[in-house]
């Protein structure tokens, strides 16, 4: 690899952390560890890296220290497994104190895993992105070693989204008039349009949205994995979005495709399902009564950015606010989360850990509220470790009590802001 080259992509680099506009974020980073960030595309992985390297300065670091290397460059194209190597030689002729690797986006490059274990048992201070399946959890375990944490990285959350857009949202500013006026209209574009930071910038964030859309199915999906066919790996992203909220099993999706003339066998159902959650675009729920093979194959899928999911509804504003809840609830509890689905029950959510059980209701008046409640009320009688009960509204919010039971009934825009 030529060394000018890289000197030329690393400096490059620093002018563009120096001059990124950073909105604070709800991540922290032990400097002792070495960590793999992982998320959706245009999540934010990158800019919390930007931020580290800048505090990173701001505390004495040398920017020659700071080795930050994008391999979506295209300068980098043609770069091996063999070129890693030239990474240290260039941080040793630009300082000779210790630096401290950046490397964004490496899956990439075919074999960075030997490198990246070689970094991290030679203590060098060493941060790794990533957006695909060869960056999930289970693989950083196996080709990694446990050498490196895992942090994974989701589009803004409501409070990250209001800070960004600079909307007080502090107890003064909900408990007041004007602020939780301000609070809940902010919270109506979050709500359609999602978090994904750099749309923030951009007047049509669908549009946005949409192109962020496109690169994950034709590139990380539908590339990566060479489908062919692209028609019905479309289609059934579609279905899966016009599902959230019911159950839905590989036998069911192929039926759905099948009905509206998709020619697709299920073990490609199977495999293309497989890729949507390895690209971080869905999510899957399990049922905590369901035996191991049910949950498996019969969740209820969830969208990573309700932005997202909004490009394939028309009138979906029930779906999109339990996706925000699920989003939300697998954010704070991650696979500590379930719904509830039996002979007797139909809870929305249910967080084992803390004995939560959660309905999501766009009103939760009249006979919503009756459905709600008692759904609530039979899994109190059913549950001993269900301790705590919830109806997450869009708007409305009260406590009743029903059979000796209190239930919660709090707005969405306002519990995103207490977890």
């Amino acid at each position: 690899m030529d060394h000018k080259l890289l000197k030329s992509i690393i400096y490059d680099q620093h002018r563009i952390i120096r001059n990124f506009a950073i909105s604070e974020r709800e991540y922290e980073f032990d400097l002792n560890a070495n960590y793999v960030v992982v998320g959706l595309r245009r999540a934010g992985k990158s800019t919390l890296l930007y931020k580290l390297a800048r505090d990173l300065v701001a505390a004495g670091t040398d920017w020659n220290q700071i080795i930050y290397i994008n391999f979506e460059d295209e300068r980098l194209d043609g770069f091996t497994a063999r070129d890693f190597n030239d990474i240290l030689a260039v941080q040793a002729e630009m300082s000779d104190k210790r630096g401290w690797f950046f490397l964004d986006e490496i899956q990439i490059v075919s074999g960075w895993e030997k490198f990246a274990r070689r970094m991290a048992d030679a203590k060098e201070h060493t941060f790794i992105t990533g957006s695909n399946a060869k960056m999930l959890s289970g693989e950083i375990e196996e080709h990694l070693g446990g050498r490196y944490l895992t942090k994974y990285v989701t589009p803004y959350s409501f409070r990250e989204f209001l800070v960004a857009k600079g909307v007080e949202h502090g107890e003064e500013a909900v408990c007041s008039t004007k602020g939780a006026g301000a609070i809940r209209r902010e919270f109506e574009e979050y709500l359609r349009y999602g978090g994904f930071p750099e749309s923030l910038e951009h007047a049509d964030r669908r549009g946005y949205v949409s192109s962020v859309y496109q690169k994950i199915l034709l590139g990380d999906i539908a590339s990566r994995n060479a489908i062919r066919n692209s028609e019905g790996l479309r289609l059934m992203v579609k279905k899966m979005a016009e599902s959230v909220k019911d159950e839905l099993s590989y036998s069911k999706l192929h039926s759905i495709l099948r009905t509206i003339g998709i020619s697709i066998s299920k073990d490609s159902v199977i495999d293309y399902t497989g890729y949507v959650q390895s690209s971080y675009l869905v999510f899957a729920v399990r049922n905590y009564f369901s035996k191991f093979v049910d949950k498996e194959s019969t969740p209820k899928y969830y969208f990573s950015d309700n932005g997202l999911l909004n490009l394939f509804l028309s009138e979906g504003e029930s779906r999109l606010l339990e996706n925000l809840a699920a989003l939300t609830l697998r954010k704070r509890y991650g696979d500590d989360l379930y719904f509830l689905r039996s002979q007797n029950l139909d809870v929305d959510f249910f967080v084992a850990g803390t004995g939560t059980a959660y309905q999501v209701a766009w009103s939760a008046s009249g006979s919503a509220a009756s459905r709600e409640t008692a759904s609530l009320a039979a899994c109190a009688r059913s549950m001993e470790e269900a301790k705590r009960f919830v109806i997450l509204t869009h708007d409305e919010e009260d406590t009743l009590t029903l059979d000796g039971i209190r239930i919660e009934i709090v707005p969405v825009w306002k519990w995103l802001l207490d977890g």
